[in-house]
C-alpha cells in the first residue's frame, strides 16, 4: 500500500528482531494484506465512540449511566481514544466504557480492579484485566459480540445513510484501495458485512466477499498461512499491514510465515465507532 511506513523493525527490541526473510520470486503482482481493525480503526476509517458505545453499553447495562453527567462522558471519551489501541475485537470496547465508569463512580463498581485504575494501568495490563472483569461482571464475549453487532444492525437498517456518514476514510485511503495494481485481501476481526458496506457506501470500493475476511474466520495468522498456500499466490510478494505489534510479533513466531513482508501501521485514532 503506497504511503503507508514501515515502523516494524525500528519498534523491536535487538533481542526481538525478524528473522532475515527468505528471498522470493519476482511475480507480476503484489499481494498485499491489509488488517483494518473496529472497522478499518487505525488503519484506514476514524470511528466516533458515544455514538454506538452509549447506546450497546445502556442495551447490556441499563443503570451504567445513570450517575454519568456530561463533564464524565467527556472524560470517557477522551480516555477510549487513549486505550484504543488495546483493543483487538469490538465488544472489548463496551468493557473499556464500564470499566471506566465504575473507576470514577464507587457507588456502581463491581470490579476488583476498577479502583484507582488509570489509562497506563490498562495500555500496560489490558490482558490481565479483560479476563478478570470479564469473571466479575459474568459477561460472556460471544454474547458482547452480539449484542454489538445487534445494535449495529438496528442503526443500519433504520438509517444506514446516518451510520456511514458517522464513519470517515483517512485521506488518500479510498485513492489507494481503487487504483492499487495489487490484489488486496481485507483481514479484520470485524464482520464482514460491515467491512463492505464502509468499503462500498463510503469509499466507493467493492472488494469481493472472498477476499474479506471478517470474524469468525480465524485467527490472523491461520489466515496468512492459508493465503500463502493459494497456487495462484506463488512467486508473489507478501505484504501484511497490522496496526498491533503483539499481532506481528505472533507473526514472527512462525516460521512458515518467513516470506511475509510486515509493516507496522501506525495511524492517530481519532474517535471510535466500533
Amino acid at each position: 500500500m503506497a504511503g503507508v511506513k514501515n515502523e516494524f523493525t525500528s519498534r523491536l527490541s535487538p533481542k526481538s528482531q525478524p528473522r532475515k526473510r527468505k528471498k522470493i520470486k519476482e511475480g507480476k503482482w503484489e499481494i498485499y494484506t491489509l488488517w483494518i481493525s473496529m472497522e478499518f480503526s487505525a488503519i484506514v476509517v476514524e470511528k466516533v465512540p458515544s455514538l454506538l458505545l452509549r447506546p450497546a453499553a445502556k442495551v447490556r447495562w441499563p443503570a451504567l449511566f445513570d450517575g454519568v453527567d456530561s463533564v464524565l462522558e467527556d472524560w470517557i471519551v477522551d480516555q477510549m481514544h487513549i486505550v484504543r489501541p488495546v483493543v483487538e475485537t469490538g465488544y472489548e470496547n463496551l468493557l473499556l466504557v464500564r470499566l471506566l465508569v465504575e473507576s470514577r463512580l464507587p457507588s456502581i463498581r463491581k470490579s476488583s480492579v476498577a479502583e484507582g485504575l488509570t489509562v497506563e494501568d490498562i495500555l500496560e495490563n489490558w490482558s490481565k484485566i479483560k479476563p478478570v472483569i470479564m469473571e466479575e461482571w459474568d459477561e460472556n464475549g460471544d454474547a458482547l459480540i452480539d449484542l454489538f453487532g445487534k445494535v449495529r444492525d438496528e442503526w443500519m437498517d433504520n438509517d444506514l445513510a446516518t451510520w456511514i456518514g458517522a464513519n470517515r476514510f483517512y485521506p488518500g485511503v479510498p485513492d489507494a484501495l481503487k487504483f492499487s495494481s495489487s490484489t488486496i485481501y481485507i483481514v479484520t476481526t470485524k464482520q464482514s458485512r460491515f467491512a463492505d458496506a464502509l468499503l462500498r457506501e463510503l469509499a466507493g470500493v467493492t472488494i469481493p466477499p472472498e477476499r474479506i475476511y471478517g470474524l469468525g474466520t480465524g485467527p490472523k495468522v491461520k489466515v496468512l498461512k492459508q493465503l500463502q498456500l493459494r497456487p495462484e499466490h506463488q512467486g508473489m510478494k507478501l505484504h501484511f499491514v497490522e496496526d498491533r505489534l503483539a499481532t506481528l510479533k505472533n507473526v514472527i513466531k512462525e516460521p512458515e510465515l518467513d516470506g511475509w513482508n510486515l509493516y507496522l501501521g501506525i495511524i492517530r485514532v481519532f474517535e471510535l465507532l466500533v
